[in-house]
């Protein structure tokens, strides 16, 4: 299999977990892959398939996670055999013809695997990374509105992530092709949407839904249509039952009432899309207790 063929495989496999295709499809693209790629440090660097296989080493699938993470070691494996042996000082005279050479320094203990195998790391500090620390391009769809939403997606998907720049921009392309489509034009609801993503990205308390939309576990086209309930980490929605079954026993009616109200405004992010629910927590001649959320960024309050 020829480097271009690989870059092919590669970019089907790309294509696969984005689009949230069977994981058989995924395992047989692997498959062709560790039969028909015969691993050199120079095909690994130019095809950069190590970097594609290594995101799947989080995938949902466990049955993809074990085959990425076999065939990372193996083409590891067959990089290291391929490495001319270190020689000691006399054999690399003997080498030279004879010429006397210097002692190699010692070994620093720091070799790294193939470049395009080893773990990357950005010099910036996670919680500081957004497209200005990363000297980003962000000028892709040649419309100056989606431009910025492609930034936006940046900076939320680079929020405290170890990945390198160029992993986080085609993320967020992703995200913001399949947010445009969905809307149809660069329209309010393509513009509320883009904000309301960004602020669930940048959630400090939910980083499993960056990492999930990152590796491809949640693709981009289901994101974008992700209600803000459905992108609550496990322990919010646990938290919110607690809430709530706290709000029933304490209340003095049998039932509590709940609604979606435009007449609320939302302190941090000001939009008018309000759900809040009302129970009588305090003694029966006292007002009751609202209990507001906002549908688009999560935030709570309550009033009397």
């Amino acid at each position: 299999m020829d480097a271009k063929e690989i870059e092919l495989r590669g970019k089907a496999i790309g294509k696969a977990v984005a689009e949230g295709e069977p994981s058989a499809s995924v395992i047989k693209l692997l498959n062709d892959l560790k039969t028909g790629v015969q691993a050199t440090e120079d095909l690994l660097r130019s095809t950069r398939i190590g970097v594609t296989i290594n995101r799947l080493r989080s995938h949902k699938d466990p049955a993809v996670q074990k085959l990425a993470t076999e065939l990372v070691a193996k083409w590891r494996d067959e990089v290291k055999k391929k490495q001319p042996p270190k020689m000691n000082g006399p054999a690399k005279a003997a080498a030279n013809g004879g010429a006397a050479s210097s002692p190699a320094p010692p070994p620093s203990g720091t070799a790294s695997p193939a470049p395009s195998l080893a773990k990357k790391k950005h010099d910036v500090a996670a919680d500081k990374r957004n497209h200005k620390t990363d000297k980003v391009k962000y000028q892709v769809t040649g419309d100056e509105a989606r431009d910025n939403c492609v930034r936006l997606m940046y900076d939320g998907l680079a929020f405290m992530s170890e990945a390198m720049p160029d992993e986080i921009l085609g993320v967020a392309k992703q995200v913001e092709a399949a947010a445009y489509s969905n809307a149809g034009s660069v329209n309010n609801t393509y513009k509320e949407k883009m904000r309301s993503l960004f602020q669930n990205l940048k959630n400090k308390s939910n980083p499993q839904l960056r990492q999930r939309v990152f590796s491809g576990d949640i693709p981009a086209k289901q994101f974008v249509v992700m209600t803000h309930d459905e992108m609550k980490s496990d322990a919010r929605k646990k938290e919110d039952e607690q809430l709530e079954k706290l709000n029933m026993n304490q209340a003095m009616v049998a039932q509590v009432e709940k609604a979606i109200s435009k007449e609320f405004q939302c302190g941090k992010c000001k939009q008018k899309m309000v759900s809040y629910s009302q129970a009588q927590t305090r003694s029966a001649d006292e007002p009751m207790t609202t209990f507001c959320e906002c549908m688009n960024c999560g935030n709570r309050w309550k009033f009397s």
